[in-house]
């Protein structure tokens, strides 16, 4: 099985308050940072081997990971500074420690329970410079899409709205060839959608390819998708307590319910929490009631931001 790139180094600008805690991949989801289940996942499969690349909070994601040993994979580093490098100019800076061809592209911000050996072995057969791992969109009001011919070749990208119906829906995980990303000028913030991939679709039609899948996938893009992610996983692997970090402590006489409780919080007797995201070393007072709120640890308390889940 081929080397895994694990595009970690984004700012999480749609998750915040939430990514000005912990970098998007290193928040839990269901009691395990979402880093280390995608590295899970990807070890399950085979891939021994994975590069991160690292700009924003990155203390937060290699605190969780370390080296990967306990994951059974082989975790190295690419830093990028002063500036994150996108989705094309990020591989492009990583290429030398990926040192493999091809190799799988996985965003740090989903999770799906697709089998990256199939992707790779479609990859393989069509020859093409990226093959992008795709289902349905059955949300184009909400998602943009990928356009595909009928031989699987991708023809261009649109926005969500009217005009991604019947398009596909990216899930985060590509296979890629070397030379997509070698002949890029480095330490450039470049883009694949919208840049890199529009100019190979344009100078070598079919280069890009896309592969569909049946594959569940679950977002992480904003507090309100990340709040439903992680209950709906808690739920779906029955796991006691998957909704509160280590070294949390509620009292017995508080009232916590469908909340997500990070690490290191405090909840005092007679509160009230309800569908909340309440996040690393957080003190809650007692009798503080709180609704819908993202809560985060300031200065002066507590600081309070609303949790849209409409």
């Amino acid at each position: 099985m081929t080397s895994a790139l694990v595009l970690a180094a984004g700012l999480g600008t749609r998750l915040a308050p939430l990514s000005a805690v912990r970098a998007k991949p290193a928040v839990p989801v269901a009691g395990e940072p979402l880093v280390r289940r995608i590295l899970a996942w990807l070890a399950a499969h085979g891939v021994r081997d994975a590069v991160l690349n690292l700009h924003h909070r990155p203390a937060s994601i290699a605190r969780v990971v370390g080296d990967g040993s306990d994951l059974g994979v082989r975790v190295r580093y690419s830093w990028e500074q002063p500036v994150v490098l996108g989705s094309a100019g990020g591989p492009r800076r990583a290429l030398p420690i990926v040192d493999a061809d091809p190799f799988l592209l996985v965003n740090g911000d989903t999770l799906t329970d697709l089998n990256p050996a199939e992707l790779l072995a479609d990859h393989g057969r069509s020859g093409a410079a990226a093959t992008l791992a795709l289902v349905a969109n059955v949300e184009p009001e909400r998602y943009g899409g990928v356009v595909l011919d009928d031989d699987g070749r991708v023809t261009g990208f649109v926005a969500r709205g009217p005009g991604a119906r019947g398009s596909f829906h990216f899930i985060g995980v590509q296979a890629a060839s070397a030379a997509v990303f070698a002949a890029l000028p480095p330490d450039q913030p470049m883009s694949t959608i919208g840049g890199v991939y529009d100019d190979w679709i344009r100078r070598r039609p079919g280069s890009i390819r896309g592969f569909v899948c049946a594959a569940a996938f679950w977002d992480i893009g904003t507090p309100a998708d990340y709040w439903r992610t992680s209950l709906a996983i808690a739920a779906r692997e029955k796991r006691r307590n998957a909704l509160t970090g280590r070294s949390a402590e509620v009292h017995p006489f508080a009232r916590v319910a469908r909340s997500i409780l990070w690490d290191d919080v405090r909840i005092g007797p007679d509160a009230v929490i309800e569908e909340c995201i309440v996040t690393d070393g957080v003190r809650v007072p007692g009798r503080a009631e709180f609704r819908r709120q993202i809560l985060v640890a300031g200065p002066s308390g507590v600081a309070a931001a609303p949790l849209n889940l409409d």
